[in-house]
């Protein structure tokens, strides 16, 4: 807008105060004009448009009976006496400009000025086009409104016309008409000008009629199309300003022909495709902004040696690759703004050319590795931006070097070590956020210098120790940010600074103590100091704050008992949030009606209430509510009843038995409900279909029963149902919608029955589901697969039977983490199509760094709500529940089924499991070495199964494993040694009376040692016997010919007879028995020592 201020300042001021010249009086006609048309209108005290100055308004020097050439604001012809000029911008008139107005009997003027003045319910006259001698025409936010008349196209001298920020419209054929016969129109400003009926195709034709104009503004004009290249052909252009027209398409337009271009801003449409390379022979310019499109490509690197460009803005874009290596020593750049792209790699070096640049942000995008030293050669940087990327290392030093800095943003990096002392040379900073990075150690005593600084962000670091009292002496501050972090020690009792503080954020550390009465500084509108350890009441000087508009002092250890109508003194009050804060008592007078006219928000979570039916009054704005973990019951007070304004409702782990006077609450727009964890009982009454904006419904762990009403899979708006630990009955909702947003469903611990509902393959956004403990009896739900987001599936407990299909179809089930189908009755081999394809299971990446205390995502954006999915699991031996789920928990559970076979190799690429459970099944064969691969894996359990073969020596790799259950098998040989494998106890190999060695008190003998490898199992046979696999299969083959040959030669005889009966031959009889008895023993005698032979 910088052009537009000097600009502004230009014509408001170019003309004199008095007439230059009396050779003339003023006409006694207009001079009687003047003062009717000044006496039609009211002069405001003050305007409240940034642009006007707040001069004395110039119609305070016209007086009646004085020449009106002499007046303010007035200008005459020199020769003539006729006024041509009028200024009367920001004068603060206010009225209704009326088509018969004496302004229109100035008929000779030739600059008329209006602009900043409150003409509202005014339209735009015809009578304008009387003008006829007007050559400059400014009625800019003048609040006028109306079609633009056609008699606008008279006024054929205008040079400028100004009309931008009405409520105008402009038709075709009147722009149409003025462009033609305004042969010498030079400035043209349309701003918030509707000129949605402009044809896309005639718009440019319109235009190039004329060739006189030099700055044209079309921004917020609703014009619409495809532009095509050179739409605009206008050879004396210098100024284009056509942004916020979010109905252009395509891409950008070529404009080569407009060569003498020096501003062009085609800002915040939607344009999208590549910067067009012919921008870079636009000379002249020396501004181009390009903001808030959909560009993408790279940046081309001649558009950054562009000699006179000195603002280029190509944020919030979709632009990538990296920035080109370009900048030259003449470039002129005064502003760069490539923000919110998604640019990555490292920053240029040839950026320290730019040593006029006093605006660079290079925030929200991929840029990675240290931040060059290059960049502190930029001396006369003010502004610095360059947050939310992925640069990491510690601060250079050389950033002392930036003292001119009063803007600096290196948030949400990976920036390590301690805060440099360095920064303690920018003195003249005003904003200042290092917030969500790992810096770590003590916050050191740098910003005590920091004289100027209003705004300092600490936020989510690894920070600890006391806050330095230096921080506390900051006069100017106005905003402290040092939450999430570790910070500890008491709050200093004595603060000399802070008198401007308005929020002051230290929630989430381990500060300890009291709350300081010093701390409390009258103009604070924002305290949080929530999840910290202080203790002791609050202090009874909190309540003089009557800024406040924000109070949290949740999860702490305050105690005492606090009068809640004290808080109603905060006029103000948006936020206020006690909750978990087990010692402290709030008092409710039965007597009193409390007034809260701007409360938004109230938690009083875990606070021992009791009586909260005894707070009685007025809450107009309150949408927010939490009364969690407390003693209620009974009957809610009727202004919560009442109140038509909810958005979400916490009254969850209460003693509510009653489920009606919630569920038929009036609010339309209530969107989140919690009532899990009361005495709820009775079935859930059909008025919960009436409530079409509900987004978040949880009844779980109450006593409900009856039918689950199918209106709730029916929602279009549902996002999270959780329904678990009740008594419902019936079968499953049936008819989940097309457009379901749900994407969490928990119906855990029921009586459900009947079929899984094939309709939940359309919940395409299904990302935890839980249907275990109940009785389901049907097959696999095997139309779930493709479900793209799905992390967590429990089928466990029902009477699911039949074979797991192995599908042939890629990415089945490819985000899923935990996948639980024990304690059913599923028969056939182990799915290993679907263990094949388990594609988060075998990503490694979100188990490594610190994670664990992270959870799993909430199902979606609550921010007033710390719902989280749980799941029942049964891992390390034990059955659990987790209220929140571990990112790092990937387990699969198939134990107490039926399956058979062997177990498949494919689990061994699972690389993130951390819990395996396949035991009570029916798997046979040997234990798969990949097993072994798993090296993040804490719990296997195989037991009760018909495995065989030995204990794979590769599972001694598993270097987290810290269960292990294979007992009630078949296994053979000796136990592995070394590592986790020295910690398990007998239990482990219990029921298995081939194995052998510690911790079993069997000794293993010479027989029975276990390889150490199916590797080198072969090796180690040769090692034992002394002759490898090659003569054992020599001598086989050789045996294999003998025997069978001595075979033929009995058969043949017919001896031994015995022998050769049993294979189904016939002995040869003899003549005599005598000889035959001889004969036979003869050939037993000889048949038993051929055997001892062989």
């Amino acid at each position: 807008m910088a052009w537009f201020l000097l600009f502004l300042h230009l014509f408001l001021f170019h003309f004199p105060l008095f007439s230059s010249s009396f050779n003339f009086s003023c006409h006694h006609d207009e001079s009687f004009a003047l003062l009717q048309f000044e006496s039609s209108f009211t002069l405001l005290s003050s305007t409240s448009f940034d642009y006007c100055t707040g001069n004395e308004p110039s119609t305070t020097t016209w007086k009646n009976g004085t020449d009106c050439c002499s007046w303010n604001g007035v200008t005459c012809d020199t020769i003539s006496g006729r006024v041509i000029g009028l200024n009367l911008g920001c004068e603060g008139l206010q009225g209704i400009l009326h088509p018969n107005s004496t302004l229109f009997h100035l008929v000779h003027l030739q600059t008329l000025n209006l602009v900043y003045n409150n003409f509202s319910g005014s339209r735009f006259h015809s009578k304008f086009g009387g003008f006829q001698s007007l050559t400059h025409l400014y009625l800019s936010y003048s609040n006028i409104y109306g079609e633009i008349p056609t008699q606008i196209s008279y006024l054929s001298k205008l040079q400028s016309l100004y009309l931008s920020g009405n409520e105008l419209v402009l038709k075709e054929i009147t722009l149409n008409r003025l462009l033609q016969n305004a042969t010498d129109l030079q400035e043209l400003f349309l701003y918030r000008t509707n000129m949605s009926s402009i044809r896309p195709n005639s718009f440019p034709l319109l235009f190039n009629q004329s060739s006189s104009l030099v700055i044209l503004s079309l921004k917020a004009t609703e014009l619409s199309g495809n532009l095509k290249n050179n739409f605009l052909c206008l050879p004396s252009i210098q100024e284009l300003y056509m942004s916020d027209n979010p109905n252009f398409e395509g891409q950008l337009p070529e404009l080569s022909c407009s060569i003498s271009l020096r501003i062009l801003d085609l800002s915040v449409c939607q344009f999208q495709g590549k910067i067009p390379i012919s921008f870079s022979n636009l000379a002249h310019l020396t501004s181009l902004i390009l903001s808030s499109n959909r560009l993408n490509g790279s940046i081309p690197s001649s558009l950054l040696t562009l000699p006179r460009l000195t603002f280029l803005d190509l944020g919030y874009n979709q632009l990538s690759g990296r920035i080109p290596n370009a900048f030259q020593m003449s470039n002129k750049f005064q502003k760069l703004d490539l923000s919110h792209n998604k640019i990555e790699g490292v920053v240029p070096t040839s950026i320290s050319n730019l040593q006029q640049l006093i605006h660079l942000d290079l925030g929200w995008n991929s840029f990675s590795d240290q931040i060059p030293s290059s960049l502190s050669n930029l001396q006369q940087l003010i502004h610095l931006d360059l947050g939310s990327n992925s640069f990491s290392g510690q601060i250079l030093s050389s950033f002392s070097n930036l003292q001119q800095l009063i803007h600096l943003d290196l948030g949400w990096n990976s920036f390590s070590g301690q805060i440099p002392f360095s920064l303690s040379n920018l003195q003249q900073l005003i904003h200042l956020d290092i917030s969500s990075n790992a810096f770590s150690g003590p916050i050191p005593d740098v910003f005590g210098g920091m004289t100027k600084l209003q705004e300092l962000d600490l936020d989510y670091n690894k920070l600890e120790g006391q806050i330095p009292s230096s921080l506390f002496n900051l006069t100017q501050l106005v905003a402290l940010g040092c939450s999430n972090n570790k910070l500890d020690g008491p709050l200093p009792n004595k603060i000399t600074g802070f008198q401007k503080l308005t929020n002051l954020r230290l929630n989430d550390n381990l500060i300890n103590g009291t709350i300081p009465s010093s701390l409390l500084s009258y103009s604070l509108d924002t305290l949080v100091l929530s999840n910290n350890r202080l203790q002791g009441n609050i202090p009874e000087c909190i309540f003089s704050l009557t800024k406040l508009d924000e109070l949290d002092l949740s999860s702490n250890n305050l105690s005492g008992v606090v009068n809640f109508k004290l808080f109603s003194k905060f006029a103000d009050l948006e936020i206020l949030s006690l909750s978990r804060n087990s010692q402290l008592s709030l008092k409710f007078e039965s007597n009193v009606t409390y007034s809260f006219t701007n409360l938004q928000i109230l938690k009083l979570s875990s606070v021992n209430l009791i009586e909260f039916h005894n707070l009685q009054g007025e809450f107009p704005s309150l949408s927010h509510l939490d009364l969690s973990k407390n003693k209620l019951n009974g009957r809610m007070p009727n202004w919560f009843l009442g109140n038509i304004y909810w958005q979400s409702v916490d009254l969850s782990h209460n003693l509510f038995t009653s489920i009606d006077q919630f569920i038929n609450l009036n609010a339309s727009e209530i969107s989140v409900l919690d009532l899990s964890f009361n005495l709820l009982n009775g079935e859930i009454p059909l008025a919960v279909c009436d409530i079409s904006s509900l987004e978040f419904l949880n009844l779980g762990n109450n006593n409900l029963t009856g039918v689950i009403p199918q209106c709730l899979a029916e929602s279009p708006f549902l996002y999270v149902l959780n329904l678990q630990m009740n008594k419902f009955h019936g079968t499953l909702p049936s008819n989940f919608s097309k457009e379901s947003r749900i994407v969490s469903l928990n119906l855990y611990g029921n009586q459900l029955e009947g079929h899984f509902p094939k309709s939940l393959s359309r919940c395409k956004k299904l990302a935890f589901l839980n249907l275990g403990s109940n009785r389901i009896e049907d097959s696999f739900p095997d139309w779930l697969q493709t479900l793209p987001d799905l992390k967590v599936l429990v089928l466990r407990d029902n009477k699911l039977h039949g074979p797991i299909e192995n599908l042939k179809i890629e990415h089945l089930f490819p985000s899923l983490i935990i996948f639980d189908i024990s304690g059913n009755s599923f028969s056939g081999f182990l799915p290993k199509a679907y263990l094949k394809n388990y594609e988060a299971m075998k990503n490694v990446t979100q188990l490594i760094g610190d994670s664990n205390l992270q959870y799993m995502d909430k199902p979606f954006d609550m921010s007033y709500t710390e719902y989280s999915d749980s799941v029942t699991v049964e891992i390390k031996g034990n059955k659990m529940t987790l209220v929140k789920i571990p990112i790092k928990l990937v387990s699969i559970d198939l134990s107490r089924n039926k399956f058979e076979g062997e177990i498949t190799n494919a689990i061994g690429e699972l690389h993130a499991l951390k819990g395996l459970n396949l035991s009570r099944n029916r798997l046979t064969g040997h234990i798969p070495n990949s097993i072994g691969n798993l090296a993040y894996l804490e719990s296997l359990d195989l037991s009760s199964n018909m495995l065989t073969s030995v204990i794979p020596a590769e599972l001694t790799n598993l270097g987290f494993l810290e269960v292990l259950d294979i007992s009630n098998n078949h296994l053979v040989g000796e136990i592995p040694q070394g590592k986790q494998f020295n910690t398990f106890t007998n239990d482990s190999y219990e029921g298995n009376s081939g194995l052998c060695g510690l911790p079993l008190s069997k000794k293993c003998g010479p027989e029975q040692h276990s390889p150490p490898s199916a590797n080198n199992s072969s090796s180690w046979n040769e090692e034992k016997f002394g002759f490898g696999w090659k003569a054992v299969a020599i001598g086989y083959a050789c045996g294999f010919v003998i025997g069978i040959s001595i075979g033929y030669y009995m058969f043949l005889i017919g001896k031994p007879r015995w022998l050769v009966m049993i294979f189904g031959g016939q002995p040869k009889r003899r003549v005599t028995r005598r000889t035959r008895v001889r004969s036979a023993h003869g050939s037993n005698m000889n048949q038993n020592q051929m055997v001892q032979m062989s």
